[in-house]
């Protein structure tokens, strides 16, 4: 089994960032390394993250790292590239801070992970009212994970609740290979070896929200490294919120960047990890 590290980004959610270190505070896997990759969120979060350095030091479960940096506006691959340098794992899972892992998640990433392969994982989207409903208390039961539970806290009919199910059935394996889903390299639940995120030098910083993971990936695949999806194997809960950041111009800038990439097949960026700090892992 690989030494896992998991990278948390995160940005002034520290409701959402609690409920999410509590899914990693129930993980049936090995000892493992949590880096939380901050944006330049204030004291509240800060406040969150102690509690829980506090908890996987007596508990011995996980070691817990905060990289941070100043809050200049969306820099957040940035601070991922940061967080990859300063992991010890020699493999990496890729989440958000709004999103609550099942309890079997790193476990099954470890257990896939393959040399020459990333993995790609997906997310079940909830709505409010059932994002507010779930506390620690109901991560710490698994009742969270439930089917019956969500749908009495607020979930309605879905066609993706197979993406519940495929954990708790056991079925995930068989849907994954049926899925037609994308190949992606999705930031909320994907992951990779630690040395090929090094060859690529992370994540492109001229990036900004929407498409930095996905691009991460096609160079993935350029140098190499073929995805396999296991968005039912795998299970992450993901919390509603605003997303009044989205903006079509800084789409636009994204896809172009993208663009060039599955044009040129470039696998390393020149926006990324700097030569002294691949030169320090």
């Amino acid at each position: 089994m690989p030494e896992i590290s998991v990278i948390i980004s995160t940005y002034n959610s520290p409701a959402w960032l609690e409920k999410a270190l509590a899914g990693y505070a129930c993980q049936r896997s090995a000892p493992f390394e949590i880096v939380i990759a901050d944006d330049g969120s204030g004291a509240d979060t800060c406040a969150v993250i102690d509690r829980f350095w506090d908890l996987g030091r007596q508990e011995g479960l996980f070691k817990l790292t905060h990289v941070r940096h100043g809050d200049a506006g969306f820099r957040k691959w940035q601070i991922v590239n940061d967080a990859i340098a300063a992991a010890r794992g020699d493999y990496l899972v890729f989440t958000d801070g709004d999103c609550i892992p099942h309890p079997d998640l790193l476990a099954t990433h470890a257990r896939l992970a393959a040399p020459g392969q990333f993995l790609s994982g997906g997310y079940f989207r909830l709505p409010m009212a059932t994002s507010r409903a779930i506390t620690p208390g109901s991560i710490r039961s698994g009742a969270a994970f439930r089917l019956r539970w969500l749908r009495r806290h607020g979930l309605g009919v879905s066609s993706k609740w197979l993406k519940v199910l495929g954990p708790a059935w056991g079925i995930g394996g068989p849907l994954d290979r049926i899925s037609p889903a994308r190949k992606t390299f999705n930031g909320n639940n994907s992951s990779c070896w630690r040395a090929d995120a090094l060859r690529l030098c992370g994540f492109d910083t001229r990036i900004r929200y929407g498409g930095g993971d996905r691009e991460f990936g096609y160079r993935l695949q350029h140098a190499g490294v073929t995805p396999r999806v296991i968005r039912y194997s795998t299970l992450c809960l993901h919390l509603d919120h605003p997303r009044s950041y989205k903006s079509a111009e800084v789409r636009a800038a994204n896809l172009a960047i993208i663009d060039e990439t599955l044009a040129t097949g470039r696998i390393a960026t020149d926006y990324g990890l700097t030569k002294e700090q691949t030169a320090s892992c």
